[in-house]
């Protein structure tokens, strides 16, 4: 082993993680925000959780992810963390699929259809395909498969270079005495956790033991303890990704290190004693790439079968490892968090962005009819809830935006590009409808206190236009929440014919005023009242229009707006019947 040779196992070695860090994002991108729904429908059968957990876990190429993933959704208080037990046992059958994947760089035969299975053959093709989807497809799905088919090569190259590096190696006394000491289990499985907690990646062990077994110097029996060290090892993502989190998704790192733990300590004296009794005589054969694959997955099928059933016992015991912490605390109704672990899967993230944002829209709607409401029965009480919801909605924009930003600079797919910007077009509008309505509460509050009371006309006006601007916010409410363009499509229509409500009101206010009907300070409130529902119902219309122009991969309000106003028969069709059904 010269100096040739140990660089050009760390550049494999480099490769192999570089190709599996490629290859398990772009999967996780492929996959969207169909992963975290699919978490979401984790049921109280085991069975079903944990086959979850294993889909999961094969679509990414990571069950560190998957865990990482659990931990974010537990803290945002998306999941609760006993419904975790059974995915993370899944997670774990699941990451066996990858070392079954490299296995295939073990394949000795003189056929020359077997021999293309081999990596070295079939991944250079492979490689070719996924460059031409990535510099010559204008399908945002077809440059993605092509960025997972170049993670492959990579990682299959690397694999290759380090097998290469490995092979000559048995012939080498010092290899031979150094795999002497690292027969000693112990010392074995300590080497195996250490090495895989600094790349923390299981995968990248698997692959360095499949390597080494190449050289024909690697007895099985070697193996199975250094597959415990690393499977102890992988946790540590998990344990760094728990950091600053709160009590419950600590509690889920916990789950994932005690189920290695605790296999370790029941199987490793089993595996002891098995040995010493010799049932086992094939421990002291070679291994081989398909025999540690083969390990890998009964070692993790005998740990789910084995923790399934005591999953309670495991999360009793991440309870008493971790307590909850003695303090007064904020209400957790009260709490908005969207938690960084998630950018790590920018699809899950968006997906909970999305539902943040629908919450968003749905409480400015809501906050608005309360001061709606107040207008002509003003009362302290409600007052107050109305302006809590508007500091909850400068919070939620705040929190949002932050969020939105670092996550739209991404690797991102188009379709959830444009759900990003679609999100950044629209929480500013959610924002500034709380402000109206606390604009609206100061007007009632002013009513109320000045004892004004307008005019039998104006007052039946007002509740013209007041309901028109209820039924803007529900339409605008409804089709955001649907993401639905149709819906978005009526919004305008309807905008329109409360500008003209508006202009209407503002001209009978001046007849009354002529006639002595009505005072300036009646036209002082009365304008106030007009203003914000003329600002509120401009909102809903920018919404509107964000979600369709967004829809289309594009921006452009004016032309659209302009494209709906003038010779469109559908829109004048609905601005006639709006037109119809607020007659002031």
């Amino acid at each position: 082993m010269n100096l040739l040779s140990i660089l050009s196992f760390i550049g494999g070695l480099a490769f192999f993680l570089f190709g599996m860090h490629l290859m398990s994002g772009s999967l996780g991108k492929m996959a969207g925000g169909k992963l975290e729904h699919l978490l979401k429908k984790v049921t109280a059968n085991p069975f079903l959780s944990m086959l979850l957990g294993a889909a999961i876990t094969v679509a990414m190429q990571s069950s560190s992810a998957t865990t990482v993933m659990l931990v974010g959704l537990v803290n945002s208080g998306i999941m609760a963390f006993s419904q975790t037990v059974s995915v993370i046992l899944g997670a774990n059958v699941g990451t066996t699929v990858t070392a079954w994947i490299l296995s295939l760089s073990g394949i000795q035969s003189d056929s020359l259809w077997i021999q293309l299975l081999k990596p070295i053959y079939f991944s250079p093709p492979l490689a070719l395909i996924g460059i031409v989807f990535v510099l010559f497809s204008k399908s945002d799905r077809k440059r993605t498969l092509g960025t997972v088919f170049v993670g492959f090569a990579l990682l299959m190259y690397g694999m290759t270079l380090m097998s290469e590096t490995m092979s000559p190696l048995a012939s080498m006394p010092g290899f031979s005495e150094l795999l002497g000491k690292l027969a000693n289990p112990i010392l074995g499985l300590l080497v195996a956790l250490l090495f895989t907690a600094l790349v923390q990646s299981s995968a990248a062990s698997i692959g360095v033991l499949q390597a080494l077994s190449l050289s024909g110097s690697l007895p099985v029996g070697m193996v199975v303890p250094m597959i415990m060290g690393l499977n102890i090892g992988t946790c540590i993502t998990a344990l760094l990704s728990c950091i600053g989190a709160n009590t419950n998704a600590k509690r889920v790192a916990v789950i994932h290190l005690s189920v290695k733990v605790l296999g370790t300590a029941i199987c490793l004296p089993l595996f002891f004693l098995l040995r010493w009794l010799g049932v086992f005589p094939f421990l002291d054969a070679m291994a081989t790439p398909w025999a540690i694959a083969l390990v890998h997955t009964v070692y993790n099928l005998i740990l789910t079968l084995l923790f399934l059933p005591l999953s309670k016992l495991l999360v009793n015991l991440s309870t008493l490892l971790v307590r909850d912490k003695k303090s007064g605390g904020e209400p957790v109704a009260e709490v908005f968090t969207l938690d960084e672990r998630l950018l790590r899967l920018p699809s899950v993230a968006i997906i909970e962005c999305q539902n943040k944002t629908v919450e968003m829209c749905t409480l400015a709607r809501d906050t608005l009819i309360r001061s709606f409401r107040m207008l002509f029965a003003y009362d302290e009480g409600e007052a107050n809830g109305i302006l809590a919801c508007e500091d909850r909605l400068d919070l939620m924009e705040d929190k949002l935006g932050t969020y939105l930003v670092p996550l739209a600079a991404r690797n991102l797919s188009a379709s959830d590009s444009r759900a990003v910007s679609r999100m950044l077009h629209t929480i500013g509008d959610f924002e500034r409808l709380g402000d109206h309505a606390v604009n609206l509460l100061k007007t009632s509050k002013e009513m109320f206190e000045k004892k004004i009371a307008l005019s039998p006309g104006a007052m039946t006006e007002i509740q013209t236009l007041l309901r028109a601007t209820e039924e803007i916010l529900n339409l605008t409410e409804e089709a955001y929440r649907k993401n639905d363009a149709t819906l978005c499509g009526k919004v305008e229509p309807l905008e329109q014919v409360i500008d003209k409500l508006i202009a209407t009101v503002k001209n009978n206010h001046i007849n009354r005023l002529v006639a002595g009907d009505c005072t300036l300070e009646h036209g002082f409130v009365l304008s106030d009242i007009l203003t914000n529902l003329e600002r509120v119902s401009d909102h809903c219309s920018n919404v509107a229009v964000a979600v369709i122009e967004l829809g289309h991969d594009t921006f452009e309000t004016h032309r659209y707006l302009n494209g709906v106003k003038y010779g469109n028969a559908a829109f004048d069709e609905l601005f006639g019947e709006y037109d119809q059904k607020y007659q002031i």
